[in-house]
């Protein structure tokens, strides 16, 4: 699997099982972020840290890569990633189309 490619192209597809395992790597990524924080105490009364904000802004654009392409698999355009402004509906639809149905 190339990293690289999954992480930083728009261009592209990508299948549920390259998609689920990039997306298990950013959540690895960040707990791992997460227990840095709690050690150095750099975790805020909001419960997140300076670490875990500069990640969550950096990650921002594997993601938006990696739905792109997933997009792409789906026989859309990668500016359906948008939906995820619309609360609630814009996750779940997101996790579904996305996560769950075949390209």
């Amino acid at each position: 699997m190339d990293w690289k490619y999954l992480f930083t192209s728009f261009e592209g597809r990508i299948g549920r099982q390259s998609f689920w395992m990039a997306i298990l790597v950013l959540i690895a990524v960040s707990i791992v972020i997460a227990v840095l924080d709690a050690i150095l105490g750099t975790r805020t009364e909001g419960g997140i840290g300076i670490l875990g904000a500069l990640f969550s802004i950096i990650a921002i654009y594997p993601s938006l890569a990696l739905y792109a392409k997933r997009w792409h698999d789906r026989g859309k355009s990668g500016w359906w990633s948008l939906i995820i402004l619309i609360p609630i509906i814009g996750g779940l639809w997101i996790l579904v189309e996305l996560g769950f149905l075949q390209g």
